[in-house]
Order: C-alpha cells, then sequence, then structure tokens
C-alpha cells in the first residue's frame, strides 16, 4: 500500500472516531472501512482492567461470516496482567501467523478458539488506561507487512477512542451515582424534591434564611453551626440551590466518617501506584465537585496534615493528587459545618487557626429544636405525612394531646429525633392514630414494661430474671400484633430484631407464638 493509500485511510479513521462518543459504533463503522484495505475477519478492542483482575471486550466490528466468538470477560491473575501491562508499554504492534500464535498471558487477550493470522496493537490512553486493538485475519488469507504497518498506525486514534469511551463510563457512573445520592437523601428528609420549602423557614429559622438569602448570591465559604440533628444538611442544600452554582454537582462528604490514613486520597484522589492498592488513577471529592460546591460535614474531624492541603485549595485553587506531581485547579464552592466549638479546638492546638479564618467568612448558627418549638407542630405534621408514605398507612395526623406532648419534650436530638418518634407513633398506631405517648416513652424510658422493674429502694430478692423480663416484653408484644412476627406491623419490627433473632429467643424462652393469634 502506497503512503497516499495509509494518508485516506488514516483520515477516515480519524473521522469515525472522534464522531461517535461510544467505541463500539466508531469500532463497528472503522472495521467496516478497513474491509477494502486489509482482509479482516474481524477487529476488536479489549480493555485491560487490573482492578477487577480482568480483561474485557469494549467493542467488536465484525466484518466476515466466520467470526470468532468473543468472550465478555477473561479472568486474569495479577501477574498475568502485569505481563499484558508491560507489553501493552512497548507500544509497538506484533504480526502472529496463524501457526505460530502468542502463547501465556497474551494469549488470554484473543477470542477462544482462534485460528487465523492476527495483528496485536497496545492502546494506551493518557489517563493510564491499556487496551489491546486486534485484527483478525479472514479465514484463508494473510496478513503481510504493509498490514502490520497500517495497524501501528491505527493505534493512535483508537488509542482516544478508548480512553473517551472510559470518561463516558466514568461520567455515567458519576451520574448514577449522584441520583442515588439524591434519592438517598429525599428519602431521608421524606421530601419528593429537593427544592421543596424549608419547615420553618417562616418562623423558627427565618434569621437562618435572611443570613441564606444574603450568603448565596456569593461565592463566599459558609461555616455552619448546629447540634446534632438541626438540619445542617438541608441549609447547604438550600445555598447550593439558591447561587448560582445550582447546575452544578452537590457533594456532601462527612470527614467524621472517613479513616485518617484514607482522607487525603478521598478528599484529592490519587494517581496509579501512589500507595499498596492504588490500582488506577482516581479523582478525589474536589475534583468531583468542580464547578459545584462541597459540603464538609463535620469538618471538626479533619485530621492536621488534612488541614493543610485544604488550605491551600482555599487560597488559590490548587491542589495534587495523593502520588502526583501536577497541580490541578479546581472552582468549589465550601460549605463546612460543624457540632463542635471550633474555637476552643483552635485555642487547644487542634484546629489550624489560618483555616478556621478561611472557611468562617460568613458563619450560619442553627438554633436546636428546643429554642423554636413554633416549628414542631409543622414538622410533627410534615412527618406524620412522610410516614404514611413510607409504612403504607392511612395518614393520621397528631391531635391537640399530641402536640402538648410534643412541646412539653426537650429533644436532644433535635428534628431528627421528632422525625424518628413520629415514625415510631405511626406503627405502634396501625394507621389508627399516632400513639406519641408511647413513642416519646421508647425514647426516655428503658424498654421493659414499667411493672417489672424494682425501684431502687426494692429488696434484692424482688429483682425478677432476665429472662423472665425478656419473656414477658415479647409476650407483650405477641399479644399487641395478634401473634404476627414478621412485617411492617409484626413483633420483631415493634420490637426493633430482625424476625429470625425474635424467633431464636422465642425458642430459647419456650414462647408459643400461636396462642397469641386471633381465632374467629
Amino acid at each position: 500500500m502506497e503512503n497516499d493509500g495509509f494518508q485516506a485511510v488514516l483520515l477516515n479513521v480519524w473521522r469515525e472516531a472522534c464522531q461517535h462518543i461510544e467505541i463500539a459504533q466508531s469500532t463497528a463503522n472503522i472495521a467496516a472501512l478497513l474491509v477494502r484495505h486489509i482482509p479482516l475477519g474481524q477487529l476488536l478492542v479489549r480493555r485491560i482492567d487490573p482492578a477487577k483482575n480482568c480483561v474485557d471486550t469494549a467493542a467488536v466490528g465484525l466484518v466476515g461470516s466466520d467470526a470468532f466468538r468473543v468472550n465478555g470477560r477473561t479472568e486474569c491473575l495479577p501477574p498475568e496482567l502485569e505481563a499484558m501491562l508491560s507489553w501493552c508499554r512497548r507500544d509497538e504492534a506484533i504480526l502472529c501467523s496463524a501457526g505460530r500464535l502468542p502463547e501465556g498471558p497474551i494469549a488470554k487477550l484473543l477470542p477462544s478458539g482462534c485460528t487465523t493470522d492476527v495483528i496485536l496493537g497496545p492502546l494506551n490512553a493518557a489517563a493510564g488506561h491499556h487496551g489491546v486493538l486486534i485484527f483478525l485475519a479472514s479465514a484463508g488469507e494473510s496478513f503481510a507487512e504493509r498490514h502490520l504497518q497500517l495497524a501501528q498506525l491505527l493505534l493512535e486514534p483508537f488509542s482516544v477512542a478508548l480512553e473517551n469511551d472510559l470518561r463516558l463510563r466514568e461520567m455515567a457512573a458519576l451520574r448514577e451515582a449522584a441520583e442515588a445520592d439524591k434519592l438517598s437523601l429525599l428519602q431521608r428528609l421524606g421530601r419528593r424534591s429537593l427544592g421543596e420549602t424549608i419547615i420553618g423557614a417562616e418562623s423558627g429559622l427565618r434569621a437562618v434564611m435572611e443570613r441564606v438569602e444574603l450568603v448565596a448570591r456569593s461565592d463566599a465559604p459558609v461555616l455552619i453551626f448546629g447540634e446534632t440533628g438541626t438540619g445542617k444538611e438541608v441549609i447547604a442544600r438550600a445555598i447550593h440551590n439558591r447561587s448560582s452554582r445550582r447546575n452544578g454537582p452537590f457533594n456532601r462528604v462527612n470527614c467524621g466518617a472517613i479513616p485518617s490514613e484514607l482522607i487525603d486520597s478521598q478528599l484529592f484522589g490519587h494517581e496509579r501506584g501512589a500507595f499498596t492498592g492504588a490500582v488506577e488513577t482516581r479523582r478525589g471529592w474536589f475534583e468531583r465537585a468542580d464547578g459545584g460546591t462541597l459540603f464538609l460535614d463535620e469538618i471538626g474531624e479533619l485530621p492536621l496534615a488534612a488541614q493543610v492541603r485544604m488550605l491551600r485549595i482555599l487560597q488559590d485553587g490548587w491542589m495534587e493528587r495523593v502520588g502526583g506531581e501536577k497541580p490541578i485547579n479546581v472552582d468549589v464552592r465550601i460549605i463546612a459545618a460543624t457540632h463542635r466549638d471550633l474555637a476552643a479546638m483552635v485555642a487547644a492546638g487542634r484546629f489550624r487557626e489560618d483555616l478556621w479564618y478561611r472557611i468562617a467568612v460568613f458563619p450560619i448558627v442553627l438554633p436546636p429544636l428546643r429554642e423554636r418549638r413554633q416549628d414542631i407542630l409543622p414538622l410533627a405534621m410534615h412527618f406524620a405525612e412522610r410516614a404514611a408514605v413510607k409504612f403504607g398507612l392511612p395518614l393520621v395526623r397528631p391531635t391537640p394531646e399530641d402536640l402538648a406532648l410534643l412541646t412539653a419534650y426537650s429533644w436532644p436530638g433535635n428534628v431528627r429525633e421528632l422525625a424518628a418518634v413520629i415514625d415510631r407513633a405511626a406503627i405502634l398506631g396501625d394507621g389508627k392514630r399516632l400513639e406519641v405517648a408511647a413513642a416519646l416513652g421508647a425514647a426516655v424510658q428503658p424498654s421493659v414494661p414499667l411493672e417489672t422493674v424494682p425501684s431502687p429502694t426494692s429488696a434484692p430478692n424482688s429483682i425478677l430474671p432476665l429472662n423472665t423480663v425478656v419473656r414477658r416484653h415479647i409476650e407483650t408484644a405477641l399479644k399487641a400484633t395478634q401473634g404476627r412476627i414478621e412485617g411492617r406491623h409484626g413483633a420483631a419490627a415493634l420490637l426493633q430484631i430482625n424476625p429470625h433473632t425474635l424467633r431464636a429467643r422465642m425458642r430459647k424462652l419456650g414462647i408459643d407464638w400461636a396462642r397469641f393469634r386471633k381465632t374467629e
């Protein structure tokens, strides 16, 4: 083939590789183009995935009717994968005749039962991903040296196509994760959408929402103070949804839930080979939130070493992945939250003073529920509606007596505890009423019935054996559920234990559930 022919084919291949985002479509079209210049029976793109210890097939171009069956995924041992990657780094295509096909790990790249001439070309994508481009000759045909030269020229456009396909998959995975996080959040908050009105915005949270409106228009860092369960994440989302970044990502990171040895990798990402187990390059939370908002919950739990790296991002917007040498610029708005006294932590040397000044540009203090009792009624109504939907029960609203009990309670767990109490009251009431008194009793009293608990002055011989107390408590639950054990209205749900665990305890204590069944 002359050079002009190479140039024309290469131009058409580049056009197809760039025109289609999905590598499967571009590979099929390129295979149809190449068949006029090379005795091609089948064209494959396979991806080497060290993280999953396998080689999977990314695209197949079927040209001939005698194409080989292609394995979707081939499991490999780590030494085999390392041999494949070492071969890929040579960046040179090889031609193997039908009688002298590759052996060892490289043979695992080929389809099962391959009996034709083969050209193998390594694909080295820009982000450190690797694959292989495989040309299989038509039955009875052979590849020549000029075909190998053409295959070598095609490695670059196919490497680009593989890189684009990997980025497309990564974006799809991030979208799915973001959607799952959104649905999980909506379920936790009992909302149908993230844009719903915040309950209490016109009453107990009026001052808070005024500050939200003020700061949302800027990109200033925000620090939200509040006890556990006051709704700090709700306020952070309100700021994001009212800002110019509303169409960008909103990512939440609980700094207290990440092990200290992984905090840098989680926040800032890492390069492949940065540490044992880093088999691929990974973007951190800051990169994922680029163009949007990063909500750092419980920032007081952040280790001092990570505080230093975060300070640089807040100062100039630059960061480096763990094990990386190339600075990365990110455009992220930081909203932090804590229930700790950060000023005291600064004074004690457990939180950096310079970081404190950076994140506390605009503080917002969330009042506890006991200081905004006017919000208890609308919150209780909202949670009652949510409980009816969640548990499939008729909607029952709290009575004035219920509201009096709710208002008199101190709510150490704040809004989160109120939601749990209403859920418990709905389950106990079984769609007929809200058993608020019983639900509140479970929050402040032991689960054992009061008549079985001796007073501090009781004689030692008046204390009942533990098995007797447990037996009576289970029997009380069975009586209330008419012998039903499983299900939303069963004794296991009422006692908040696994049904199998409950049955095991009943067998041990000799409890016959059948005698509690309602008979006609």
